[in-house]
């Protein structure tokens, strides 16, 4: 997918970039030799490899799916500066 100098220019003012005229044409040729790197990953057969989501193989430990309110509330609203109740308080906002 060649690049032109148009699409250069769009891409600068959609990244807020200013790019002289002179170095757009020089962009173009490296963002379209960026683009035929990119199109080439699709001519890799990938059908074998599995998904993953890390480089490393890891088994995430497994708990229990259960709802708890932590149990730690006191803990949790110790720092706040006007905790009441076991709630943070803020100031009101709103008139």
């Amino acid at each position: 997918m060649p690049i032109d100098k148009a699409t250069v220019a769009k891409i600068a003012r959609l990244a807020r970039i200013r790019v002289p005229e002179a170095e757009q044409e020089r962009l173009a040729g490296e963002l379209s030799n960026i683009l035929g790197w990119v199109e080439q990953l699709s001519e890799v057969d990938t059908a074998d490899v599995r998904p993953m989501s890390s480089v490393v193989e890891t088994v995430l430990p497994m708990r229990p799916d259960a709802v708890t309110d932590g149990g730690c509330r006191d803990d949790i609203t110790a720092n706040a500066p006007a905790p009441a109740h076991g709630f943070f308080t803020v100031p009101k906002v709103v008139e």
